[in-house]
């Protein structure tokens, strides 16, 4: 019988503190028992890591569709992808390749049946190939959020010239918007970032039309040169500062897709965070919309939408990197990297190799 282990919430960081790596225990726990009818034997491959977990560590999450952890008790992550391992429910085989959204466990074992609060997916191996982790990027919520919110929210005219700055721009969201919104008809992007690793990231490997390093370089003034006729659609993933300086420069009637701000994660303020007097008179003079943006509201448009990323991957119209941490006793690590940017596109955690188990 394998060796068992999960993630718990060993203590918080306080409302108003840094994660840290001290903040996760990654402790030995029972293998599950045989599953009973109905049940499924999951085995954890990879592990989807993600800044809007950050509330979760809090007593109050402050959003209604996330509750928050309990101390001493295993984390439940945002997305995950696993192989049944045993099943006694008639829709699963032992070897299937498998996927969940919202409440996927931090252990390598766990029993699933459908009152876990947790659907389980199949995937398609043919669309996965050797990278079953792409459900958690470009194939999952997170391609599903940025291409929805470009779409949505964005709602480029192709053929108009726009141009679209993107915040966070390296990673898991932002990568993958830059490029969504360049097939969207965008006629310049531009994307903002920590490093000039991922602004060569941006600019060489994917299609950004540029890139600003906010950490060494005058966003401001990057911003007046490369964008002269203003900006008229903002990916906005980060908020505080940078955003503020990116409204202003934003034209009338322009669009912000308010995605994430994770910028404030550590902060005990509500969601969106509060602006500035200043900037709510520019949104207010220009007709600029800005209002939140949760995918989970355009579920209709999930099935549609998977095709489109589904089909733009195919044909190569979209490249997805991630960044991987070895074992389910780094995600708590990976985790708190994330949240100081440590990442380029998609942090997972990689837990296991498909196995090709019998009962």
């Amino acid at each position: 019988m394998p060796e068992n282990f999960r993630v718990i919430l060993q203590n918080r960081p306080g409302v108003q503190g840094e994660p840290k790596e001290t903040n996760f225990h990654h402790e030995v726990c029972p293998f599950p028992n045989s599953p009973e009818p109905g049940q499924v034997l999951v085995k954890t491959l990879y592990l989807s890591v993600d800044p809007a977990l950050r509330c979760r560590m809090n007593e109050s999450t402050g959003v209604e569709y996330m509750g928050p952890w309990a101390l001493g008790e295993m984390i439940l992550g945002l997305g995950g992808v696993g192989e049944v391992y045993q099943s006694n429910h008639e829709g699963y085989t032992p070897g299937d390749l498998v996927q969940g959204a919202f409440s996927w466990p931090w252990t390598n074992y766990f029993i699933w049946e459908k009152t876990s609060g947790m659907d389980l997916d199949k995937v398609d191996r043919s669309l996965v190939g050797d990278r079953p982790s792409l459900i958690l990027s470009v194939l999952g919520l997170t391609g599903l959020t940025s291409l929805l919110g470009i779409r949505e929210k964005g709602q480029l005219t192709p053929g108009a010239n726009e141009t679209v700055v993107i915040s966070g721009a390296a990673g898991a969201c932002g990568s993958l918007a830059g490029q969504i919104a360049k097939l969207e008809g965008a006629g310049k992007v531009i994307g903002i970032c920590g490093s000039d690793e991922k602004c060569d990231y941006l600019t060489g490997d994917l299609v950004f039309d540029s890139a600003i390093n906010y950490k060494t370089q005058n966003v401001a003034e990057k911003l007046k040169t490369t964008c002269p006729d203003g900006i008229q659609v903002y990916f906005d993933n980060v908020g505080g500062d940078i955003s503020e300086t990116v409204i202003s420069q934003m034209t009338p009637n322009s669009r912000v897709i308010l995605c994430g701000q994770i910028s404030v994660y550590n902060n005990d303020v509500p969601y969106p965070p509060p602006i500035s007097a200043s900037l709510e008179a520019i949104i207010a003079e220009r007709k600029i919309s800005r209002d939140r943006f949760l995918v989970l509201n355009y579920a209709a448009k999930f099935k549609s939408g998977l095709e489109q990323l589904i089909t733009w991957l195919a044909d190569g119209k979209i490249k997805v990197r991630e960044t991987v941490a070895e074992g389910l006793e780094k995600a708590g690590s990976a985790f708190v990297s994330m949240m100081k940017g440590g990442n380029i596109g998609k942090q997972i955690v990689h837990v296991a190799d498909p196995t090709k188990n019998t009962q």
